[in-house]
């Protein structure tokens, strides 16, 4: 018989890969680096960045060891309501919060008036749309993107499916067959990478590279898996520093067409699995603890409410196209505003939130 204390014992958080965490901050910081950078530098040939788009990747390699390492001992205690209610708790404030500020930066854009295009009914239905994580990619003005309003959040709608897939099929699984789904992801990814002349990994934001995402989420997700289930946990004294010059390596890797369909699977398919087994072994100094804890509790948050402004620094780009000496300016101060504002929406709406819905929805 499970007692009230047991069952509090199973939804309680299991301790943290401290240095994974913090890499995920990282990785959300390039990612919010590498959207500005696109736009400023529209040939991937001659941006620094250009391969920050890859952090995906290892957020969905990332997610699957963790999900594995927080569920696997204790998913059939807790049952199948209860982890969609935990996983909601923990992502879904964000998906809303980060509709919103897409539909304040849509009406409120100084540069555009898309609203006198669509109106309130596709405005609405955009921003419904977004806030359920139902792909709509009305807005050729915005590439069509599956979600017009917050971007990124396409990458959380795989997630969803990943974390349903996860409960009703993958834990099942033995080491054997989840090695099969991993395979056939790892196909898939190669596949997409020579599809296409000239092609990158890059694909699932899109209605025109949707099912890609699919792809990029199987392998990566799956792969994250193995790592735990075979305890591919390398012990080492890289520290947190080691291990954020190892993953900056990943996204600094210069971008050549004619090779990203060699070089982008390697990195995906095997150096990422790696980096994490590397993260969840590495020794952390305690000096870094704090640094670690506040970049991981801050990824989401960036990860989620960046991407509305970008919104406004295209359209800005594309009306005022100001010089790259200008560039060089707003693009490391708006960072830094944006690491700030996901600070604040963090401390004083994401948190509160998810423990007031913690208190409604959880025994």
């Amino acid at each position: 018989m499970i007692t009230a204390e047991n069952k509090t014992n199973l939804l309680a958080t299991r301790p943290h890969f401290e240095i994974l965490d913090g890499l995920r901050g990282i990785a959300a910081v390039v990612v919010v680096i590498y959207h500005f950078m696109e736009i400023a530098i529209t040939d991937y040939n001659k941006n620094f960045l250009s391969h920050g788009f890859l952090a995906v990747d290892f957020f969905f390699c990332l997610s699957g060891f963790v999900i594995a390492y927080a569920y696997d001992t204790r998913v059939e205690n807790i049952g199948l309501l209860q982890f969609f209610k935990l996983r909601l708790i923990r992502l879904h404030p964000l998906v809303v919060i980060g509709s919103i500020l897409g539909l304040l930066t849509f009406l409120f854009d100084p540069f555009s008036d898309f609203y006198s295009t669509y109106g309130f009914g596709k405005t609405a239905l955009l921003f419904l749309t977004s806030a359920f994580l139902i792909p709509y990619s009305l807005m050729p003005e915005r590439y069509t993107n599956l979600f017009c309003l917050n971007a990124p959040a396409w990458s959380l709608f795989w997630e969803y499916i990943a974390n349903i897939f996860y409960i009703l099929i993958l834990y099942k699984l033995n080491k054997k067959v989840l090695i099969a789904f991993a395979l056939v992801g790892a196909a898939s990814l190669i596949y997409i990478g020579v599809k296409v002349p000239n092609g990158n990994l890059g694909g699932g934001w899109g209605g025109q590279n949707f099912w890609d995402g699919g792809a990029r989420v199987m392998y990566s997700f799956t792969a994250g898996m193995l790592v735990y289930r075979f305890n591919w946990i390398i012990k080492n004294k890289l520290g947190f520093l080691g291990m954020i010059i190892l993953l900056l390596i990943a996204f600094l890797f210069p971008y050549r067409d004619a090779y990203n369909w060699i070089t982008e699977p390697i990195i995906v398919l095997f150096y990422f699995p790696f980096l994490v087994a590397l993260g969840a072994g590495a020794a952390l100094n305690p000096d870094s603890k704090n640094i670690c804890k506040l970049s991981g509790e801050i990824s989401y948050p960036l990860y989620m409410t960046h991407y509305p402004f970008v919104w406004v620094f295209l359209t800005y780009v594309a009306v005022v196209k100001p010089a790259m000496s200008t560039l060089w300016v707003i693009i490391p101060v708006s960072v830094l505003i944006l690491i700030v504002l996901a600070y604040l929406i963090m401390r004083f709406v994401d948190i509160p939130l998810r423990k007031y819905l913690k208190t409604k929805l959880l025994p």
